[in-house]
């Protein structure tokens, strides 16, 4: 298997190398024959690249240790399914994830685009997926071969980091690297229209399912990263702005406003440099989240360490990035337009302004994440900006950014009228009020919080009223009953309605980010058999310890009975793991959950005693973080289902 495994490579880099060829020589001479047959040639580097996995796969379960990769990520008593979870541990088997979409990917494109293979802007496109295609196989048949041997076969492999022994190892990594990948489809078609000089929005309509169905996949990898995070890492909290976290929340700064922006260009035809920029953007940040995860330049708890391919792929995003702006700025008579924006009081000014503070946002994150490098460059001596520095710098931005996210349903397009305007923010405006007066009352005068939840509160009555004056207006139009009105109003208008949802996501998610970040309550102490801790209105009575073993795993858990008021209301159980062939023990969060709030309990220190340190937390809202994205989800997924096309009858038929 480690032989097929190594052909199958070396074949997909062979093919992806002679599409590049064939795709080149028939745009050259203007022949299709060649360009027919170098989109052939994307369904084989798929087929290939399938099966190099497959193989990568089935060495990973039968514990094939003479293959180097295998053994730094995996062992004998490694539980099966985290075994299939290593093939992605590392740097080696995520470059062939990564080339196997991409392969997958392309094929899709190829099968889309059959029909358009004598259009020449097609063809700009295979080129460029297959020339970027051809830098990851190339990378894994040379200096990063998953398949390469060791010397001598070892009795055993060094085992999987315990912290990637989580479920979430199964979810999170592949679908933050399918909205990695998804993002290079919309990056070709942006310089083949370039190329081509095909700019109008044609490109925008064709790409429109893969850019928001890539950006859909970064956010459930971000999200389920913080989730891993917030369970896995015992520290209390889901987002710490680690470089790695900020490698791919970057990308997605710079995606959403790419989405918000195409739209414009779709309804008004302005914008284009914009787009051109921001989808540039959006592809050079996917490849520098690799690069940063890959490169070891950066301190992480997340990266793989130095690899020796950080050089490689800086080589790669220069080359990339000179060629874009390249090609932008021979195109730049033809991408600009002759309308403008009529007035700063309309939705394309609610947009625009929006992508200035997302950009804005992705800027600061970005400065602060290099900051470091930039500082040793400076002074030689590496700096590290904290968590602080991001908050500081950011909690404004996105202030300001929730503020227009509820303004901007509320605005028409081209120029909204005054009476228009006094309308639609009455309801909306008074809500934002009036949740600020009740939340002062209760004790929040803090200035952010009060804004952050007031903000929300604004935001969730303006996708309310939206929802309402739509359900209203259908009911008047079709007769039918509210409860019959609504779904039909989000099913035949998901477009519009499916952004909404989205939106109406992102106001949940900040209601479980402030309550969780600015209401957090916090205690530790250390406790004998019988004594207990209190956090919030919870009280912990430490009960007693179990020892036992279970698959690869030591487990030291001990037994907590918890009170609400005096109440007994269950128990909760914080662990100790000692990991086969590893030396350290990991601490294993223990949670009760509901709507409104979390008990987060681990437990740092086991005594000799069996004396015990609790640490406890009470996180309010949390939840409503997972909720809130789960809304922007389903939005997202919702706006991009196509459209049924109706059946034409014929006379003679009918």
């Amino acid at each position: 298997m480690i032989t097929f495994g190594n052909i199958s490579l070396h074949l997909s880099t062979g093919l992806t190398l002679g599409a590049f060829v064939l795709l080149a020589w028939g745009i050259i001479q203007n022949d299709y024959r060649f360009i027919v047959s170098g989109r052939r040639a994307f369904a084989f580097v798929f087929l290939f690249t399938t099966l190099a996995s497959i193989s990568l796969s089935y060495l990973f379960l039968t514990d094939s240790f003479q293959v180097e990769y295998v053994t730094s990520y995996s062992d004998k008593a490694l539980p099966i399914f985290y075994k299939a979870t290593s093939f992605w541990a590392g740097q080696k088997g995520s470059l062939l994830f990564w080339a196997w979409l991409l392969s997958g990917f392309g094929t899709l494109v190829a099968y889309n685009t059959r029909d358009e293979v004598e259009d020449r802007t097609t063809a700009y496109i295979y080129i460029i997926m297959t020339a970027i295609l051809a830098f990851f196989v190339t990378l894994l048949s040379t200096i990063s071969n998953p398949f390469d041997l060791l010397p001598h076969i070892p009795m055993d492999g060094n085992g999987l980091n315990p912290m990637l022994q989580n479920p979430g190892m199964i979810f999170h990594p592949p679908t933050l690297f399918i909205g990695y990948v998804g993002f290079t489809v919309p990056f070709a078609y942006a310089l083949a229209a370039m190329i081509s000089g095909n700019l109008d929005e044609s490109w925008l309509r064709k790409t429109r399912t893969w850019s928001v169905l890539s950006w859909v996949f970064l956010t459930i990898g971000i999200v389920l990263g913080g989730q891993w995070a917030y369970v896995e890492l015992g520290w209390g909290g889901y987002w710490a702005w680690d470089p790695v976290e900020n490698a791919s929340f970057i990308p997605w700064l710079v995606a959403t406003a790419f989405i918000h922006t195409a739209i414009i260009q779709e309804r008004r035809n302005i914008m284009k440099v914009w787009n051109m920029v921001l989808i540039i953007l959006t592809f050079e940040l996917s490849i520098f989240g690799t690069y940063l995860v890959r490169s070891g330049v950066l301190q992480s708890v997340h990266d793989f360490g130095a690899t020796g391919l950080g050089g490689y792929f800086l080589i790669f995003m220069a080359g990339t990035s000179l060629v874009s702006a390249g090609l932008i700025i021979a195109a730049y008579k033809n991408l600009r337009t002759e309308h403008s924006l009529e007035s700063y009081l309309s939705r394309e000014s609610t947009f625009l302004f929006n992508n200035v503070i997302l950009v804005a946002i992705a800027f600061a994150t970005l400065l602060g994440t290099l900051f470091p490098l930039i500082s040793e460059a400076v002074t030689g001596n590496k700096i590290t900006v904290s968590q602080p520095f991001f908050n500081r710098v950011n909690i404004p931005l996105f202030l300001i950014l929730l503020l227009i996210t509820g303004i901007c349903p509320l605005v028409g397009w081209r120029k909204a009228s005054a009476s228009n305007l006094r309308r639609n923010f009455l309801f909306p405006a008074a809500v934002g009020v009036i949740s600020a007066l009740i939340l002062g009352i209760f004790g929040i005068t803090r200035v952010y919080p009060l804004l952050g939840l007031s903000l929300s509160f604004f935001v969730i009555a303006t996708v309310f009223q939206e929802f309402w004056m739509g359900t209203r207006a259908r009911t008047r139009i079709t007769g039918d009953a509210a409860w019959i009105a609504f779904p039909g109003l989000l099913w035949n208008m998901r477009r519009r309605y499916g952004g909404f949802i989205a939106h109406l996501g992102v106001a949940l998610m900040v209601l479980g980010l402030i309550g969780s970040s600015a209401f957090q309550q916090e205690t530790q102490q250390t406790l004998k058999k019988g004594q207990s801790i209190e956090v919030g209105n919870y009280t912990l009575r430490y009960d007693n310890m179990k020892r036992y073993q279970y698959l690869n795993r030591d487990i030291y858990a001990a037994s907590m009975s918890i009170f609400k008021k005096g109440d007994y209301i269950g128990n909760i159980s914080p662990e100790k793991r000692h990991y086969t062939g590893t030396e350290k023990p990991t601490t294993e969060v223990s949670l009760r959950s509901n709507f409104w709030e979390d008990l987060y309990v681990t437990m740092p220190v086991i005594g000799e005693n069996l004396d015990i340190t609790v640490r406890a937390v009470v996180n309010p809202l949390i939840n409503w973080v997972w909720i809130g994205s789960l809304f922007i989800v389903v939005g997202g997924l919702m706006s991009i289902i196509p459209r049924q096309k109706k059946r034409r009858v014929s006379l003679e038929t009918a």
